[in-house]
């Protein structure tokens, strides 16, 4: 079983009983022991996971961290784990600060069984940095985090690799803070850099002011279209239109042909990603006609979900239906016929309820 398979089911038990663990016992049982399992180590081996790691510090005596894992004799990670109900910060990781610094590990961990905060000493030798160089979390694991947690498994431990690995999350993680703070409110700087290269005269207070607001919109526009544009690719990859029999024309070469343009096709596949909400996206098919390209579910055509009229070159519109009635729905771009989502969807359930009653009748 791979490491993505092993965080899945994972991820399903952390969501089943994260509400029950409220001791800091019960989230290393449950959720801590099985996560450090899934990375290869063997929690039942003392030599290898060793629980109540306990090093003397100065007058700090008794002190212990919750975890030492050790490969091949020599301590590669310390774990401090908290309940499942605490939200972590700096102040719970005093213990693995201390520890840090007289030990020969280079990793340290910082826990409540769902999050999981990694440390290291890239900003100064042997001394833990304030900030972890990487996060995950249980709630929201990303494509990457397979990749990223394979460098701490047991058959791939690597320290180089990690560190090196290290400084480089961590740039990305305060580039990426950045770049948040800067899209949600672009600072000074920012705006007149971005002004810079489109506007020509003086950049006044009240010119400053409108590119600003002008800024937050664009960018808010331009992170749903590429959104959008992965969301209308993958259907495409994994529910391709249906091609021509062999011998048989393209219908753009029959006699009388009807062309289905480019942005009809782009039209029907964000119909699709909203329809794929509650259906299937292969039951949402698409049917050109002369003046309208209909797009339909179960490819029937009593079963209209919307008509993109597209041919004119001056004004689009999408049509919806409540019933037999048809609106017809203006469209600048084509990233409008996402306002139709909730007239999409009112469509489908109530075409799936007009079968149910034809079932049961």
């Amino acid at each position: 079983m791979d490491l993505a398979t092993r965080l899945a089911e994972l991820e399903k038990r952390t969501a089943q009983h994260r509400e029950l663990l409220l001791t800091e016992e019960a989230a290393k049982t449950a959720l801590v022991m099985p996560f450090l399992q899934a990375l290869g180590y063997d929690v039942f081996n003392p030599a290898e996971v060793i629980p109540e790691f306990s090093a003397d510090i100065g007058t700090k005596r008794g002190e212990k961290v919750d975890y030492a894992l050790c490969l091949d004799g020599r301590l590669a990670m310390l774990v401090e784990c908290k309940p499942a109900s605490v939200e972590l910060d700096l102040n719970h990781a005093g213990q693995l600060f201390r520890y840090f610094s007289v030990t020969e590990a280079r990793v340290a961990i910082l826990t409540n069984g769902v999050v999981y905060k990694f440390y290291s000493d890239i900003n100064q030798p042997n001394k833990m940095d304030d900030r972890p160089f990487y996060t995950f979390s249980m709630d929201a694991i990303r494509r990457s985090d397979p990749a990223t947690l394979e460098l701490f498994t047991r058959h791939a431990f690597d320290i180089d690799r990690i560190v090196e690995e290290a400084e480089r999350l961590k740039l990305q993680s305060l580039l990426r803070e950045e770049l948040r703070k800067e899209f949600a409110q672009p600072s000074e700087e920012f705006v007149r850099l971005m002004a810079g290269k489109v506007h020509q005269g003086k950049l006044t207070a009240a010119v400053k002011d409108r590119f600003q607001a002008h800024l937050v919109a664009s960018i808010a526009e331009l992170v749903r279209d590429l959104v959008n544009d992965r969301l209308t690719s993958a259907l495409a990859a994994s529910n391709p239109l249906p091609q021509p029999a062999i011998g048989e024309r393209p219908v753009d070469e029959a006699e009388d042909a009807i062309v289905t343009t480019e942005d009809e096709i782009a039209g029907y596949r964000i119909v699709q990603a909203i329809c794929s909400r509650v259906v299937s996206p292969k039951r949402v098919a698409i049917r050109d006609q002369r003046s309208y390209c209909a797009v339909l579910l179960d490819d029937n055509n009593r079963k209209t979900l919307a008509r993109l009229y597209f041919n004119s070159p001056t004004t689009r519109y999408v049509g919806t239906f409540t019933g037999r009635d048809e609106e017809k729905n203006p469209v600048t771009e084509l990233t409008d016929i996402y306002q139709l989502e909730d007239k999409l969807l009112g469509r489908i359930a109530e075409l799936e309820a007009r079968g149910a009653e034809k079932s049961a009748g």
